[in-house]
């Protein structure tokens, strides 16, 4: 055996020089070339953006180029870790016990929260008609929205709990808490929403927006941030649930899918452009049932301890404890010709 490593007497190989190496393969383009001219689309985009912000409508800003936007990755990521600092012994680790809940609560809370006040601050310069790339007066109110949230949470975790219960007690299927924890869309709606919701209330533009979104694509219930939603709220199935801006939901209410409760007409400006804000939603008051695929609109009261039926169409008010339904529909069969 050779030093190198060749067995005696066996010529050993050799190196290879720099003509034999493999050279890199040619890129799909320069072997195909494409009809199409990205450098030219991308002048064209520019161009379109450039068009988009000059026009009539202030979007919060006529720059896209001045600040950096809020990032949705960004908000998903947020929505996911204080959904497991709210539920550790679901969304956490599988092993967590003991000091580690803490441990983990607090690190997963910490870094939501940097990263809550990255994008409350750049919501806030989205909207702010400020000049030039700083502005201390958002930066200031971001320090104190994201302190104030952070100091909603515990709140915010106990009026879950009575959402959970519900969930739990107003349906028959539901086997167990931490079933409706883990499976119920209307559990994880809710759960959205309310973290949306305060930051609603906190006046921090476009986020709850961003959040409320992410929650609707992902259980296909939309419910606007603004809407005041109270304890002990149900939505059983929730696919096609629509909740407005203005709505006022008190206790202990239950909704099932298909459920709107919407405006019925807008006021319009002198160009018939609709006119922003305003109270037109609907008031449910405490413990009222409305059951799948009800349309309530306008600036109506349905009174406590009413219930809606399946398919109605209401826009008129209701007193507490009514019965509101369908008028039932009529068969008539006939037989060997009878009734012709």
């Amino acid at each position: 055996m050779s030093a190198n490593g060749t067995p005696s007497g066996c010529p050993s190989a050799p190196a290879p020089s720099d003509t034999d190496l493999p050279t890199a393969a040619p890129w799909p383009s320069e072997l195909h070339p494409r009809p199409w001219a990205v450098s030219q689309l991308v002048e064209q985009l520019r161009s379109a953006r450039a068009s988009s912000s000059q026009g009539g409508t202030r979007t919060g800003r006529r720059e896209l180029e001045r600040h950096a936007l809020p990032s949705r990755e960004a908000l998903l990521a947020i929505a996911t870790d204080l959904r497991a600092a709210l539920f550790p012994a679901h969304f956490g680790p599988s092993d967590l016990a003991g000091e580690g809940v803490d441990y983990f609560v607090g690190h997963t809370l910490d870094r939501a929260l940097r990263a809550t006040h990255e994008q409350v601050r750049r919501g806030l310069h989205f909207a702010c008609q400020h000049e030039g790339l700083t502005c201390e007066r958002c930066d200031r109110r971001a320090d104190e929205v994201t302190t104030a949230f952070g100091a909603s949470l515990a709140s915010i975790r106990a009026t879950l709990e009575g959402d959970v219960r519900a969930a739990y007690e107003g349906d028959p299927a539901a086997t167990s808490l931490d079933e409706a924890v883990f499976c119920y869309p209307g559990v994880t709606a809710i759960t959205y929403h309310r973290l949306a919701h305060q930051l609603h209330a906190l006046g921090v533009p476009l986020i709850p927006r961003i959040i409320s979104e992410i929650s609707h694509g992902a259980t296909g219930i939309d419910i606007h941030p603004g809407a005041a939603i109270g304890g002990g709220f149900f939505i059983d199935h929730g696919t096609g649930v629509v909740i407005g801006e203005t709505c006022l939901i008190g206790e202990r209410v239950r909704l099932y899918q298909g459920v709107t409760l919407g405006a019925r007409s807008f006021d319009l400006d002198e160009g018939g452009r609709p006119l922003k804000g305003g109270t037109r939603h609907p008031i449910v008051e405490d413990d009222v049932v409305i059951y799948a695929g009800a349309t309530i609109l306008g600036r109506i009261t349905i009174g406590a301890g009413s219930s809606v039926g399946g398919n109605v169409w209401l826009t008129r008010s209701v007193p507490p404890h009514s019965r509101v339904t369908q008028v039932q529909a009529h068969s008539t069969v006939f037989e060997n010709g009878s009734g012709i």
